[in-house]
Formats: C-alpha cells, sequence, structure tokens
C-alpha cells in the first residue's frame, strides 16, 4: 500500500467561514466526533484514533495534513492533541502540513503551529490574488479578513514552507499571459510550493451551482498548463499520479482531483483520519472505509 498522505480532519461545530464552493457542504460530513474528553469511553476512542494514525505511519505514509470541514486552527485543544498522539508514535510523521484560509493565523499562532504542533508547512487556500476578492468568496467574517501578503511574510519569517493552493474560480481569467500569474505567486508571496485545483462541482448545492458558474475558464487552465508543461522542470511523478514541476523555483502541481476519485491498486493520493476515529479513502463515500 502505498500512501502520499494522511489527511487528519481537525473537529469543530461550525466553519468560521462560508466559502462559495465548500466541497464539505456538497457533501455534508454525517460522522460523529468521537474525540471529546467528556465521552465516558475516551481513552477507547484515543487509542482507536491513535492506532489509525500508527496505521497510516506503518504503511509508510510520511505527510499528515491538518485539515477538514473548518478550519483546523479553530480547535487548538484538538491540534495539541494530535501533537500528542504524533510524538508516541514509534516513528512520527515529520512532514506535518496545514490547509487554511489563513484566519486567525497572526504570528503568535504561527509560532505556536512550528513549535507545538510541529507544522512544516502552511498549505494556504486562495481563491484570488485580491484580499477584497478573495475574502468576498470565502465568507470570511469581516473582522478576520485575510491579508496574504503579511500573512506570507510572517509564515516564511518562521521558516515554515509556504504553499499556495490557488482555487481557479474566473477571477485568474485575468492572467492572459500565464508568466505574470507564476510570477506574481513567486515574487508578491514569495511561494515556495503552488498547486493548482480545478473546482470540483457536484449535486444541485448553492455550492456546486456556484462552481458551475465561477470556475476559471478552460481555455485559462490550458494556458496555465501550457506554460507548465512548456517551462517548468519535471521534478518527478507522484505516487497518485500527478507530475510535479519546477516553475519560477516553486514545486508545481496540478489536482484535478481533489475528491480522490482515481485511484491506482493500493496507491492512495490520501487516507482520511476522522473525529469518529474511524480511516477512509474518500471524503464522500463512507463505503470507502478501511477500518
Amino acid at each position: 500500500m502505498t500512501i502520499q498522505s494522511l489527511s487528519v480532519v481537525v473537529p469543530n461545530k461550525a466553519c468560521i467561514n462560508h466559502c462559495k464552493f465548500c466541497v464539505s457542504r456538497q457533501h455534508c460530513d454525517k460522522s460523529v466526533n468521537l474525540l471529546r474528553e467528556s465521552n465516558a469511553d475516551w481513552d477507547y476512542f484515543a487509542k482507536a484514533w491513535y492506532n489509525r494514525l500508527a496505521f497510516a505511519r506503518d504503511n509508510n505514509c510520511n505527510t499528515v495534513m491538518l485539515t477538514g470541514e473548518s478550519e483546523p486552527q479553530q480547535n487548538m485543544e484538538f491540534l495539541k492533541f494530535f501533537s500528542d498522539m504524533n510524538s508516541k508514535l514509534d516513528s512520527p510523521f515529520r512532514s506535518v502540513e496545514i490547509q487554511t484560509t489563513g484566519v486567525l493565523l497572526d504570528k503568535e499562532y504561527l509560532r505556536f503551529l512550528r513549535d507545538v504542533v510541529g507544522v512544516t508547512t502552511v498549505s494556504i487556500s486562495v481563491s484570488a490574488f485580491d484580499d477584497d476578492v478573495n475574502a468576498e468568496i470565502v465568507g470570511m467574517p469581516a473582522k478576520a479578513k485575510v491579508n496574504l501578503e503579511q500573512l506570507c511574510r510572517n509564515i516564511k519569517a518562521l521558516n515554515i514552507n509556504l504553499r499556495l493552493s490557488v482555487n481557479l474560480t474566473n477571477y485568474f481569467d485575468r492572467y492572459t499571459n500565464a508568466e505574470d500569474f507564476f510570477k506574481e505567486a513567486k515574487q508578491r508571496y514569495g511561494a515556495d510550493q503552488i498547486t493548482l485545483r480545478v473546482l470540483y462541482a457536484d449535486g444541485d448545492t448553492p455550492e456546486a451551482n456556484w462552481v458551475r458558474e465561477n470556475s476559471a475558464n478552460p481555455k485559462t487552465v490550458a494556458r496555465l498548463l501550457d506554460y507548465i508543461y512548456t517551462h517548468g522542470t519535471e521534478l518527478g511523478r507522484l505516487p497518485y499520479g500527478r507530475t510535479k514541476y519546477s516553475v519560477y523555483g516553486m514545486s508545481t502541481v496540478v489536482d484535478d482531483d481533489c475528491m480522490s476519485k482515481e485511484q491506482t491498486g493500493e496507491n492512495y493520493k490520501y487516507l482520511i483520519l476522522r473525529p469518529n476515529c474511524h480511516l477512509y479513502s474518500r471524503w464522500d463515500d463512507e463505503g470507502s472505509l478501511i477500518f
């Protein structure tokens, strides 16, 4: 079995944001959160969760991503729990990433992520290179609006790897010259890595319909891909089949399978560890239960 990464779902009652394209709202998670210290069976469930974490690591998974249906940093206590459980593994995860829009991440919180949780990469989900447009698409509370340039500077100042996970909305149709897009990611934000995400839509939810109406034009996607293939340097193939390139000194990947629909044999793009203490291979299918 090959597992590229383990996605650890950080439980929260509700997300601080309300992204117009939110995948989680297209496929609501019905699993319960069993990781509550008030739970009479806390010791059992904490051990069950730990065993799934260890299973992924035992199967040569080297990277863990802190993520979920909300912003992971909304639950500091769970992040401490993860750090404690990870440290107890025979061979802890050394590559620890967090996926976030950046809300609530001031310098103090970033230092906590680095020094306590062991985060080595912050992956910022970006829907526009304009803070006002980005905040509107993401549905950020006004008081939590992210200044992307300042956030990126703070991340780099702490020597944490910075990845821009760019949601390809129609905002990016303005980049008729693909080189300008990659220059901005590198020179304005200082990205070490960049992932281009083709937006996902399924069903008849408001989020799915928004995606259909507001995704980047296919010509924009093709233009960016052509630039990567023409000007990038191939770095190697990832376990789930995507190819990684170096573009403007940034490790660059195109993700057109955000729900992990494509799978080859026992090669998994990622596994998902939910707060119900079970492990899955897909976000939107309970039948993908591993154990």
